[in-house]
């Protein structure tokens, strides 16, 4: 762990926030690279929720919501946990994280009992501080869905089932922050509430576990280190009928990457109930290709609170399971080593880096341009040019930031050492392989998407 928190803050992926006022517990921020390699997940997370499937709408719902939204949620009730105090150093902790009954800093054993902490985070609206403004940052992203729902079968052609899918912060009053950005107490989630007929959950939710276990996978993540865990029935949580968590081996032990709940109509039935009417049921119907169909007007038996499927993942967990498993030494021989982070491409922050051999080369330089300009073109992704005139350093940078591609141009490319045959080519770099090829340049962008297919099917 200290190694990828070391090449994470050398590297600009993740930084301590507030470090110039010496930090604050359980944030961070995401630098340039960070923030790409964030972007990306969730954006493969949504290419492959909504834009992939017929079923699935997308959303982003407010993070500050009425108090009566985590009322009826059971959060304001429920959303705790248990809290001791050292008496000797005054130090808190999490009772259910201590190993032994005595205090993980000093040692003592004279701690209090433990009494439940709300982790929701409060704030006040409007000019005057009182109990009448006092609001709540939303804990997680589910709310705002169940209490959009009724807006979503108005105004979309939905058909049961169906989910929609919401990417957003989430707060939570964390006592003890730990495990870099594994538990913070900012972060974002990505949340798919999937609405069903009561009597198929429980087949939804088999599928549903499956499909992001192979989604994960495809994120790169080793199966071996991958583990499906059904949560006992003592530990669910008290809207969930079953819950499967995703587990994964973090550099500190194997804890949930994503949850997988079947929430039954706990959520929507609650809100129901408090706005008295059927604001928040469906009705069942066939249509004419018998397809179900929600229906949001009637007045027979027909109709039904869905029940609810939720696969719910962190997006910083993501981010350091990718990383994680990334992370590769590798000796090259003769004594010499490399750190390597072997991203899928798809999530690697800087696709490819153009090199100029030699930076005062004007005309090697304005070449590297024209490169770039038309990698841009093809919307690979990030593509950079870098003018070090250090193209082993620059090779062994852009290994540490996962950079799939360099490309040099050299002397040969520029027509300066003679050989016809080599005008207009450049070398490839490949970061896995370490294979150099010499290719035209108007080859690359071809080249290199053949070979992101080939290792996409493999």
């Amino acid at each position: 762990m200290d190694e990828l928190v070391a090449l994470c803050k050398r590297r600009g992926f993740i930084y301590p926030s507030s470090a110039i006022y010496g930090g604050l517990k359980g944030f961070f921020d995401f630098g340039p690279m960070g923030i790409e390699l964030k972007n990306n997940l969730k954006r493969a997370w949504w290419q492959h929720m909504v834009y992939l499937r017929d079923d699935i709408v997308g959303l982003d719902s407010s993070t500050i919501m009425h108090p009566d939204v985590f009322q009826y949620s059971g959060h304001l009730d429920t959303f705790s946990d248990p809290l001791v105090d050292c008496k000797t150093c005054k130090g808190r902790f999490r009772a259910d994280h201590l190993e032994k009954p005595q205090c993980p800093q000093c040692g003592s054993a004279t701690l209090t009992e433990p009494r439940p902490f709300n982790l929701m985070m409060k704030t006040t609206l409007g000019p005057i501080d009182d109990p009448s403004a006092l609001a709540y940052l939303r804990p997680e992203t589910a709310q705002g869905i169940f209490v959009n729902f009724k807006h979503v079968v108005d105004s979309m052609n939905v058909k049961i089932p169906f989910g929609i899918a919401q990417i957003g912060k989430s707060y939570r009053n964390e006592i003890t922050p730990r495990n870099f950005i594994f538990r913070v107490r900012e972060f974002e989630q990505m949340e798919l509430e999937f609405f069903v007929q009561p009597g198929s959950d429980d087949q939804w939710h088999s599928y549903w576990v499956e499909q992001r276990y192979q989604w994960w996978v495809k994120q790169g993540l080793d199966p071996i280190k991958l583990k499906k865990f059904n949560q006992p029935a003592e530990d669910l949580s008290h809207y969930a009928k079953a819950t499967v968590d995703l587990l994964y081996e973090f550099p500190h032990g194997c804890e949930e990457l994503e949850g997988i709940a079947n929430r039954t109509d706990f959520d929507l039935g609650s809100h129901s109930k408090e706005q008295n009417e059927l604001s928040l049921t469906a009705k069942v119907q066939e249509n004419k290709h018998s397809v179900t169909r929600l229906a949001v007007k009637g007045d027979d038996n027909s109709w039904i609170v869905p029940y609810v499927i939720e696969p719910s993942a962190g997006v910083e967990r993501g981010v350091l399971a990718v990383l994680h498993q990334a992370y590769t030494q590798e000796i090259l021989g003769e004594g010499q080593t490399r750190i390597v982070l072997k991203l899928p491409f798809h999530l690697a922050p800087i696709k490819v880096a153009v090199l100029p051999l030699a930076k005062n080369n004007t005309h090697m330089v304005e070449v590297a341009q024209r490169i770039v300009k038309m990698l841009k073109k093809s919307q690979l992704g990030w593509i950079v040019l870098e003018n070090t005139g250090s193209v082993g350093k620059s090779y062994r940078r852009h290994d540490e930031i996962g950079t799939p591609y360099c490309i040099t141009v050299d002397f040969d490319t520029i027509g300066q050492d003679g050989n016809p045959d080599l005008w207009e080519t450049v070398t490839l770099r490949d970061r896995d392989s370490l294979a150099q090829i010499r290719l035209p340049i108007k080859e690359l962008v071809a080249h290199i998407r053949n070979v992101q297919e080939q290792r996409d099917d493999e």
